[in-house]
């Protein structure tokens, strides 16, 4: 027998242990088997789940359990992503507490303890991946920077370059000051800082007192103006076009350029450029040819490209110098207080500088072209379908990708120098010898290029470097492409486009057939999780309190498409109540004799209400199918909660109770099996969602006879297992209490008041339902007697209308109907107070304009739960017959 509590911590552990030594989730290159692939976005070596984590792997799990019973050989390819920055700052702080630097070692033995900390702490998220009960093949888990997948990096690299795709170029970068790397856009995090707009005034060469006026947050980057640019058509400055201005403290020329970069309705209408050091700058003098100024160095500070008294100056110490000079020559025309966004380094803290440096680059647009190809055509489809705008948008626009890092932890670009820096990129140093031997006719010293690639270049390759290329493997031909990427809609640029593009060039073909875009998680209030807003909710403390099966069907069920997660604690504890739910049915069932019958036929019934439950179970089934097909998680969730919280355990158990205990030994007998196998269908189908509860029933009920629930085949229902009419009479039935049920309620009847029941107009299917299911209506409804009434309704009663009958429950001698009619128009008062406050604020354009979208939307949601109640006030009301 179940015990009486449902103990998530000890059930999880066993069953997950028992799963993955029993090789449940391994795929099989061999079987005959349809593939169905699911790649791991690799997580950071360094990163512990967060509830973003807990949302993608839940989903992607769910598909794999649920494609894995359906009959497919089922690979969810696992593994972790090196993080190049993240992990060598990680080792550096480790280092730093014993007062050494990465330097105080040297590359090489940097390195060492980089992998020594991989080995030691390293991959924790993995562990934590199989608390969330993810069953990825773990034997075939991969790293970034394994053997196998470094083959792939240098390989990748090496033929881009032979086909001038990866080339070396002076363009700007987001520099980092502090880490003294280049980083990506995604590693750039924008924050809100007060600043100064100052507006400077440059003199018009050879017109004496004419100036024009710039604007700038940044004073010192003037240092580096290599011209200005005016809109071609702003009459203002048509004449000017083609003239010169005069740098202040600089005096150097500076053209005069028209470009529609410039707004005629931003300030003056006059753009200082200083291409070296901005991006849009860096395009409008890529344009026109203006000079390209670098003015800082490594560190952010003034070059020797600057007047001398500037020169060695920190970035900010340089700015008050500039503007003290300017203010001193009366060049300020005016200063404004503003609040405006600075980008900053996401884990150094730190102002990033636009800086113009050499760095090797990917020609992204050359690569781009079938990858946008591919969704135009079909061969992807995001789901939602509204992203495939946003990867549009990118990839058409898409500038060239700086793929080198100036930092040690990652894959060292293969490129070696020659005693006159010729460049050769070959997979070994062995063959950028014989290179070089080839190109100067003798051996000569070689020194590596000391970058290394951006992680997101071989998460790039992913796809197909884990499953063994560049070697031709049964594993690359049978799981490649693959069927579905889930990730968030953060990173489609970042990775998703860049896996295409590479999966396109190298293999061929699409690296998967959908992208499944998925909501972000915020806390229940709708704002963004932040340590600063200490409002993180840690899935793992989730996990200990309510089970890992209750956190999972609560992000399945908020996993509506296109509406990001407000999660609160109280739903995943409502989900564990249902959890609990389901163990209290089971422990029910089992002590009533029910017990699968291997010979029960559920198409074969003979009573009514066990062939609405078969139909009710065949339906979800059904609609399962439908809404994974479709990504419809919340769907797929809802469902299941309905049929197996109200049909089975709130009705289907009431109703067979009686004939279980009845004395009919055939229709007991036939109920009990009826009982066990709607139970064993329940726990199958809600198994993807939450598997370790129901892999412990399944065992409690008998199913484990046939083996683990995990590995069992996905049930497929047939059209015979619907009864439309046991279906409609059931229903009918249903309706008839539950109706009787909101209006005990509503009225505040007493709980042991029973009521009588007439029916008025009843047709011939309505009286042979009540005859026939009159025991358990007046049980659940709590009513006195069933009658059938005459053309005159007694004063004092509710009507309720019901195909083929209105039901009249006489009320004047249980409650008192005035004073419940003067309750009712109180609580309508009440509630219409509490929607025109609301209807007065989603009126007013002031508030919609102020307040955050999460408070916005609490206001609909207040709006539309007050409709809701007065409705069913109103209805209430309008019930009580005078």
């Amino acid at each position: 027998m179940l015990d009486k509590t449902y103990r998530p911590g000890e059930v999880e552990a066993r069953h997950y242990a028992d799963w993955e030594a029993s090789g449940a989730f391994s795929a099989d290159p061999t079987s005959s088997r349809p593939p169905y692939v699911i790649m791991m976005p690799p997580p950071n070596v360094t990163g512990s789940l967060h509830m973003g984590h807990a949302l993608t792997f839940t989903i992607q799990d769910i598909l794999i359990r649920y494609h894995r019973m359906a009959g497919k050989d089922a690979l969810w390819q696992p593994g972790m992503d090196h993080a190049g920055i993240a992990t060598q700052m990680v080792v550096e702080r480790r280092l730093a507490e014993q007062n050494l630097t990465r330097h105080s070692f040297g590359r090489d033995r940097f390195l060492d303890k980089v992998w020594e900390w991989k080995a030691e702490s390293g991959g924790t998220i993995t562990r934590q991946l199989r608390r969330l009960g993810a069953s990825p093949d773990w034997r075939r888990e991969r790293f970034t920077m394994d053997e196998g997948l470094s083959v792939a990096v240098r390989k990748v690299f090496v033929e881009l370059h032979r086909q001038k795709l990866i080339y070396k170029d002076k363009r700007l970068v987001n520099w980092d000051p502090k880490l003294h790397t280049a980083i990506s856009d995604l590693e750039v995090q924008p924050v809100e800082m007060k600043g100064h707009l100052w507006h400077i005034r440059y003199p018009i060469e050879g017109a004496e007192g004419r100036f024009l006026v710039v604007a700038t947050t940044r004073p010192e980057t003037m240092l580096g103006d290599s011209g200005v640019a005016v809109h071609p058509d702003d009459a203002r400055y048509a004449a000017l076009v083609g003239q010169h201005a005069v740098l202040p403290l600089v005096g150097r020329r500076l053209p005069i350029v028209a470009d529609d970069y410039a707004d005629p309705e931003a300030g003056s209408g006059a753009v200082k450029m200083t291409p070296a050091h901005d991006f849009n700058d860096f395009a409008v003098g890529q344009r026109h040819g203006l000079e390209m100024i670098n003015i800082f160095d490594a560190n952010a500070c003034l070059t020797d490209t600057v007047p001398e008294k500037y020169r060695g100056l920190d970035r900010y110490a340089a700015r008050k110098a500039v503007v003290a000079d300017l203010e001193a020559a009366d060049l300020i025309e005016k200063i404004e207080d503003i609040v405006h966004t600075v980008p900053h380094g996401d884990r150094s803290g730190v102002a990033i500088e636009p800086w113009l440096t050499d760095q090797w680059y990917v020609d992204a647009a050359t690569l781009a072209k079938p990858a946008i190809a591919a969704v135009e055509d079909g061969r992807i489809r995001f789901v939602p379908q509204q992203w495939e705008k946003t990867y549009f948008d990118w990839m058409r626009n898409i500038q060239p990708w700086c793929v080198s890092r100036q930092i040690w932890w990652g894959h060292q670009i293969p490129a070696w120098y020659g005693p006159d820096d010729t460049v050769f990129v070959e997979e070994s140093e062995a063959a950028a010898a014989e290179a070089a031997r080839a190109h100067y006719g003798k051996d000569v010293t070689l020194r590596r290029d000391e970058d290394v690639l951006d992680t997101w270049f071989s998460s790039a390759l992913w796809p197909f470097s884990t499953i063994g290329w560049p070697e031709q493997t049964p594993e690359l031909a049978r799981y490649y492409p693959g069927d579905v990427l889930v990730t968030g809609f953060d990173i489609i640029f970042f990775w998703v486009a860049r896996m295409i593009m590479m999966g396109m060039h190298f293999m061929g073909d699409v690296p998967f057939r959908t992208v499944y875009i998925h909501a972000l998680v915020r806390d229940q209030h709708g704002q963004k999780m932040s340590k600063s807003k200490q409002n993180i909710i840690d899935p793992l403390e989730l996990i200990d309190q309510y089970g890992c099966d209750a956190l999972r069907f609560t992000l399945a069920a908020m996993a509506a498409p296109g509406r990001d997660i407000k999660l609160a604690e109280s739903r995943v504890e409502g989900y564990r109540n249902f959890v609990t739910k389901l163990w209290n049915a089971t422990r029910f069932c089992l002590m009533n004799g029910a017990a699968l019958d291997p010979a029960f036929d559920p198409a074969a019934c003979t009573q009514q209400v066990n062939r609405w439950i078969v139909g009710k179970v065949a339906r979800l089934g059904r609609d399962l199918d439908t809404a994974m097909a479709a990504y419809r998680f919340d769907e797929a969730a809802s469902a299941l909660y309905h049929v197996t919280w109200h049909d089975f355990c709130d009705w289907y158990i009431e109703f067979s109770k009686p004939i279980i205990t009845g004395a009919d030994p055939k229709a007991a007998a036939e109920t009990r099996a009826a009982v066990a196998w709607t139970l064993s269908q329940i726990l199958h189908l809600l198994n993807p969602f939450m598997p370790f509860v129901t892999e412990e029933l399944w065992a409690a009920i008998g199913g484990a006879t046939g083996g683990r629930l995990i590995t069992a085949d996905w049930p497929v229902y047939g059209d015979d297992l619907t009864d439309a009419a046991a279906a409609t009479e059931i229903d009918w039935v249903i309706r008839l209490i539950s109706d009787i049920r909101a209006v005990r309620a509503e009225m505040n009847v007493p709980a042991a008041g029973r009521v009588p029941l007439l029916l008025k107009d009843a047709n011939a299917a309505a009286r042979a339902r009540l005859e026939t299911h009159g025991e358990i209506v007046t049980r659940l409804a709590r009513l006195d007697t069933i009658g059938h009434a005459t053309e005159t309704v007694p004063a004092g009663s509710v009507q309720l209308v019901l195909d083929g009958a209105t039901a009249i429950l006489p009320l004047a001698g249980v409650i008192d109907l005035a004073q419940e009619r003067d309750r009712l128009q109180r609580e309508i008062g009440k509630i219409d107070g509490e929607i025109a406050k609301a209807e007065k604020k989603l009126g007013n354009d002031a508030f919609l304009a102020k307040a955050p979208p999460e408070v916005v939307d609490e206001q609909k949601e207040r709006l539309e739960e007050g409709l809701a109640l007065r409705g069913k006030l109103t209805a209430a009301l309008s019930r009580l017959a005078g």
